[in-house]
């Protein structure tokens, strides 16, 4: 069984894909982790890889697509795996699709599209600030501390990060969707996209996620042969 995981930043993606690879009893394959594995171990697609990213010029989406495809044809990946970070872009997965197809006779088998509103991501991602004395965090709107602007315990001045600005969050978030739009569209053109709200408990949002994959109740990594055939 081989999954496409897709969301925004703050849609909580990360953390699916986690429970999701345990429950389905398959890999959790991130594009950017492959990238750092194979970097760091020195391997030719890393050495590849890191010329281009060194010369400050995208990787081509052959040599990721040839990185993706050697790792499922490790052992970890031989139950299926759940692709997180890949593909980004249309000709990404057409030619992630032609790739499966040639090596394992079968192309994805699903696209579960974790979908989260605009303002509720921009207050996941923003509004996080931090003690500069005993580091912990606080957020405006989840944990808000007990006097604004300074730590509970510390009583310090908070700061915040570039990162956690709502500015950079919408440029993050426009990023995204400028280049993620046209792949949603794609994959509900073929009947393979599944919609799924983000925005309840991440329990629910697992069991929703598993209910569209028609996963059968207490056996772990079991599915309806209807969605694997």
């Amino acid at each position: 069984m081989y999954l496409i995981l897709l969301g925004a930043p703050g849609a909580g993606k990360g953390t699916q894909a986690k429970v999701l690879s345990e429950k389905l009893g398959i890999a959790h394959v991130s594009s950017g982790d492959l990238f750092r594995e194979n970097i760091k171990n020195g391997t030719p697609l890393g050495l590849e890889a890191k010329g281009y990213i060194e010369r400050g010029e995208l990787v081509p989406d052959q040599t990721v697509i040839n990185m993706i495809i050697s790792h499922l044809k490790t052992p970890a990946c031989q139950k299926g795996a759940l692709l997180d970070g890949f593909p980004r872009t249309i000709p990404q997965a057409e030619a992630l699709n032609e790739a499966l197809k040639g090596g394992f006779k079968q192309g994805i088998d699903r696209v579960i599209y974790i979908k989260v509103e605009t303002n509720e991501l921009l207050n996941r991602l923003s509004g996080r600030w931090i003690c500069p004395v005993c580091q912990t965090t606080y957020h405006e709107v989840f944990n808000p501390p007990k006097t604004t602007g300074h730590c509970d315990l510390e009583g310090a001045e908070l700061y915040q990060r570039e990162d956690d600005k709502r500015s950079t969050a919408e440029r993050r978030l426009q990023v995204y969707f400028n280049q993620t739009t046209p792949l949603i569209d794609y994959y509900s053109a073929r009947r393979l996209l599944t919609e799924i709200n983000g925005q309840q408990a991440v329990e629910k949002v697992t069991q929703d996620i598993l209910d569209a994959l028609n996963v059968k109740s207490g056996r772990p990594g079991e599915v309806e042969e209807s969605l694997v055939a």
